[in-house]
């Protein structure tokens, strides 16, 4: 076993390398924690030590109790994982909200000008009528706040993966993931919020129909002051926006008798 103050690491490395080789693929089972504590020499509590970290890590699921269910199993979830450690570190505040924004800018609107460029095919045009009726179903006023904002998170992830890059896909999920309660701080606190909801859906609307229509440069900029337009909402609510500037406006909604 090489020298280390954490010896659970030892099984970390040996399923990287199990991973890398094709030796170990998603949906096999590890060994045992008396197979793995006695092939490394370590305990099993190290070893249930790197399990759990596994876990944590979106790299294994564990199932407590004897039989062929029981055990860690491989499984592949980085991007809740990821989000996780963004939003604990958003908490300690070492990174900036609006670092974070400004990421999701430069990463979102990077993929609506990929996405205008992708190829027609199936996949697309489902994933394309799949946010639609995702504004569809933002559209309906008695939605709760907490639904529209997990369709808004679809939404979003929806038109990034056009883009065809997993890996800015998996991000884009996991800061969506990690800002979420800075997006429920934010509206919990909007007096407007049934009309902030009406802006934001015809700023959803606009986005869409950029895709649709392969405008790739409009879809960016749409997304641009989609994000930041929002982004400034919390910034007046939380006080941190220099009050002498114009607080965001929303459209009023046409309110039904």
């Amino acid at each position: 076993m090489p020298p280390t103050s954490r010896t659970y690491t030892v099984v970390l490395e040996w399923l990287e390398q199990r991973l890398r080789s094709g030796e170990v693929s998603v949906g096999d089972k590890l060994p045992s924690e008396r197979q793995l504590a006695e092939e490394f020499a370590i305990s099993r509590a190290s070893v249930r030590e790197a399990v759990r970290i596994l876990d944590v890590m979106g790299l294994v699921r564990s199932a407590t109790g004897s039989g062929p269910s029981s055990g860690a199993v491989v499984i592949s979830e980085p991007s809740s994982a990821l989000a996780w450690a963004l939003r604990m570190h958003i908490a300690t505040r070492s990174l900036p909200v609006r670092d974070i924004v400004q990421t999701r800018l430069l990463l979102e609107t990077q993929s609506a000008r990929h996405a205008a460029a992708a190829p027609d095919t199936e996949q697309r045009s489902e994933i394309l009528n799949q946010a639609a009726e995702l504004l569809d179903t933002m559209d309906d006023p008695d939605l709760p706040s907490g639904w529209f904002h997990e369709h808004d998170t679809q939404f979003h992830t929806l038109l990034s993966s056009l883009a065809g890059n997993v890996v800015v896909e998996t991000i884009m999920d996991s800061l969506r993931q990690a800002t979420i309660s800075y997006v429920q701080e934010t509206v919990a606190g909007l007096p407007n919020w049934a009309d902030v909801r009406c802006t934001l859906q015809d700023q959803h609307k606009t986005i869409l129909e950029a895709f649709r229509d392969r405008r790739g440069q409009d879809a960016a900029a749409a997304l641009h002051h989609h994000i930041a337009w929002f982004y400034s909402l919390s910034e007046y609510r939380n006080g941190t926006k220099d009050q002498a500037t114009p607080a965001p406006s929303a459209r009023m909604c046409e309110r039904t008798a």
